[in-house]
């Protein structure tokens, strides 16, 4: 059945958007996505077609019926997961640097969706058929911890909190250069390249908050080991907030660890990074309330091997 959504504008909604609006009030659904059920005729106010931007108005009656998932086109496919946690509401992974989470252009087959959908069934449907269960995602080439919603109620809350800021993460991440200071934060809004629009950046004309913290955990020569914790959940955040400090994530082929790399005089190290296939960057830490217990948890992924074989050859060449 159709799910059904009716709301009715108060005082705090007067002059708010209302994808805004319906952002705000149905946490299990994107701005991306409200913005679609909005053009695709899904969301009535007053009984008529809105648009997307409309401005609301005080007793404005809004009503949304979200269509019945269609079905899913994703396959389960027997990929080996590294389960850190599992109970009936969700799933914690440990992914792997190379998988992508959820399929799109040019990985339709082989991704942590394809995996999730062979280990856990009932997941079809949950919070979309695209992406299925999936609240948060890491970039292909990172890695660590991951939390995927098995039902309705586990995806809604998960989303909500997300969308709050009330999901506490950390990561772990070696760039170039030396920090000038042992802690920072760098608050520079996000969004499309100017000039590349496949890239993110901070050089954008409609950018959204962002906000990153990092601590200095080890000062190698002309590298920085870094803990970091983001307060916001941008496309490339981390990554792009670095790079544009001047400080690229090492192995990054996107924002800046490339050019870097090639100005490496230390060949050993050179090598080994050139090796790597992926930024060293690794999610070490997911913790949040529990949606149905409400209790905290809080869950850790150790560093991969070669994370930790870069590392070592940095100690050894002192």
């Amino acid at each position: 059945m159709p799910k059904t959504y009716a709301f009715s504008a108060g005082k705090e909604a007067v002059e708010k958007r209302l994808d805004s609006y319906l952002t705000e009030n149905i946490p299990s659904l994107s701005r991306s996505q409200i913005k679609k059920i909005i053009e695709k005729g899904f969301v009535k106010v007053n009984n008529l077609p809105p648009k997307v931007a409309q401005k609301l108005k005080k007793y404005d009656a809004i009503k949304v019926i979200l269509p019945e998932p269609t079905p899913l086109k994703t396959l389960p496919e027997n990929i080996p997961l590294h389960i850190i946690y599992e109970d009936e509401d969700l799933v914690v992974i440990n992914k792997q640097a190379g998988m992508v989470v959820h399929p799109a252009p040019g990985h339709y087959t082989g991704t942590l969706v394809n995996a999730l959908l062979y280990h856990c069934p009932s997941l079809a449907g949950i919070g979309g058929v695209v992406r299925p269960g999936i609240v948060h995602r890491l970039d292909k080439g990172t890695s660590g911890v991951l939390a995927v919603a098995k039902n309705d109620f586990t995806h809604q809350i998960l989303s909500s909190q997300f969308k709050k800021h009330m999901i506490f993460r950390l990561y772990h991440c070696l760039v170039y250069g030396n920090m000038e200071s042992d802690t920072g934060t760098v608050s520079r809004p996000i969004g499309r390249d100017v000039a590349h629009r496949k890239k993110m950046s901070t050089r954008t004309k409609r950018g959204r908050e962002s906000v990153t913290h990092w601590k200095l955990l080890h000062d190698y020569e002309n590298f920085s080991w870094l803990e970091i914790r983001p307060e916001t959940g941008r496309t490339h955040q981390i990554r792009v907030h670095l790079s544009s400090m001047g400080h690229p994530i090492v192995g990054d082929p996107v924002y800046g660890g490339v050019k870097r790399l090639n100005n490496l005089t230390d060949q050993s190290v050179k090598e080994k990074i050139k090796k790597l296939d992926r930024p060293v960057l690794h999610a070490i830490v997911l913790a949040f309330h529990h949606p149905r217990t409400k209790e905290y948890v809080e869950f850790t992924a150790p560093l991969p091997p070669e994370i930790k074989s870069i590392l070592n050859a940095l100690e050894e060449r002192g």
